[in-house]
């Protein structure tokens, strides 16, 4: 077992004081975002190894996945990520462009697909995937000024999912000027201050405003659906799905990757075409991940992956011998409360504390946790694993909707 000494993120939209209290840190006032926890190549966590810093990769090799905490105190970019097939050509034309993989301009750092999956540490507000068209007329005919009544006007022409994402399209290519997107959010302020809203669109415009006042971005929130999370509970996010997280801290797991295109709500580099191109592709998996137990004091949130899975255990003396996590080749575990111990099944013990991370390979066997406190598992599930309940959170538009799938994980033949 591997105490990791994990990369971090300073963006604008990060925190001053969640991840470092997360951590037992003081906090500088910086707006930390982000602690990768993984061997990624554009944040490779560390451990040390014959008495030596070396990068994780040399004592698991490359991981499937990257695990990540995450802290939002403001909105983040308006992005999708791409599939496998997208991501593959993108990477190897900037390859051959010799775009440097850490150069701002650069969209695809890595050749992989983004599958993720949030859990929530903190209540955590998003906006993700869109809509139904007959609840965004709803919202949009509430709101009396000439663009509002334009893009009604639009959908009602062209419903359903094709007609978002050249919706989307228009927004982004054709322009949209301060004063129009000014002219929304005061019909937004006007009707919340009377208690008028549509499943929170006029409230999220407001808040989004607050940041990013003249971002077409503003416009595009009201065709997005508003998912509050409650600790505890999980989404999971297929590649190609439009979101924008808004507040909150929590434990992301995805594939490992960073590609990502963005098209507002941020100071960095856009890519609004690639951004379409990927939603043109087609609906993705949107879906809430009701967990399933193992064991006495496990919770595994298993979606329909093959790079990722997610156990929570709460550890206590219920379980004197301590609590077994799932079995795992190549595992992160990071302690979310409380303090334990990892033993590992040649009696090896390592004592962490909240914010604290471990690598556990297959040469450490089972592993149990002795103690009180919290701890959540990245792996890769076993491929014969049960899919965890998935409650699809948006039918395909124009299509009745399973609301539970099982089955084996996408990928698999």
């Amino acid at each position: 077992m591997y105490l990791l000494d994990n990369s971090s993120r300073n963006y604008e939209w990060g925190s001053d004081s969640d991840i470092p209290r997360f951590l037992g840190q003081e906090s500088d006032g910086t707006r930390l975002a982000e602690v990768w926890m993984g061997t990624h190549p554009l944040g490779p966590s560390q451990v040390t190894a014959q008495d030596r810093p070396v990068p994780l990769s040399e004592v698991a090799g490359d991981l499937p996945f990257l695990f990540k905490i995450l802290a939002a105190d403001r909105p983040l970019s308006l992005q999708v990520h791409p599939d496998a097939a997208m991501a593959r050509a993108g990477f190897d034309a900037e390859e051959a462009a010799g775009i440097p993989l850490d150069a701002p301009e650069r969209t695809y750092r890595d050749p992989s697909h983004k599958p993720e999956m949030a859990y929530a540490l903190t209540t955590f507000d998003t906006l993700v995937g869109f809509r139904p068209t007959a609840e965004i007329l709803r919202v949009l005919h509430g709101i009396d000024t000439p663009l509002a009544r334009e893009l009604a006007d639009e959908l009602n022409a062209h419903p359903g999912f094709p007609g978002l994402v050249r919706l989307v399209e228009r927004l982004l290519t054709h322009g949209v000027s301060s004063d129009e997107i000014g002219a929304i959010v005061a019909a937004c302020r006007e009707l919340v201050a009377v208690g008028i809203d549509v499943r929170r669109a006029y409230v999220t415009v407001i808040q989004i405003a607050e940041h990013f006042p003249d971002d077409v971005g503003v416009i595009i929130s009201l065709t997005l659906n508003r998912l509050t999370l409650q600790p505890g509970e999980a989404a999971f996010l297929g590649a190609g799905i439009i979101h924008a997280h808004l507040k909150g801290m929590c434990l992301e797991v995805m594939a490992a990757s960073d590609n990502v295109l963005r098209a507002g709500l941020t100071t960095k580099p856009l890519n609004p075409e690639g951004l379409v191109k990927c939603l043109d592709e087609g609906m993705s998996r949107l879906a809430r991940v009701t967990p399933v137990p193992f064991g006495f004091s496990t919770e595994l949130f298993v979606p329909d992956v093959t790079e990722f899975a997610l156990a929570v255990s709460q550890c206590s003396n219920a379980e004197p011998e301590g609590t077994m996590l799932p079995p795992a080749q190549r595992r992160i575990v990071v302690c979310t409360g409380g303090e334990v111990e990892l033993v590992n099944a040649a009696g090896e013990r390592l004592k962490v504390r909240r914010g604290a991370s471990v690598y556990a390979g297959p040469e450490d066997g089972d592993i149990r946790v002795v103690g009180t406190g919290e701890v959540a598992q990245a792996y890769t599930a076993d491929p014969n694993a049960p899919i965890g309940r998935l409650v699809d959170l948006v039918p395909p538009f124009g299509e009745r909707h399973p609301e539970v799938r099982r089955g084996r994980r996408a990928g698999d033949a």
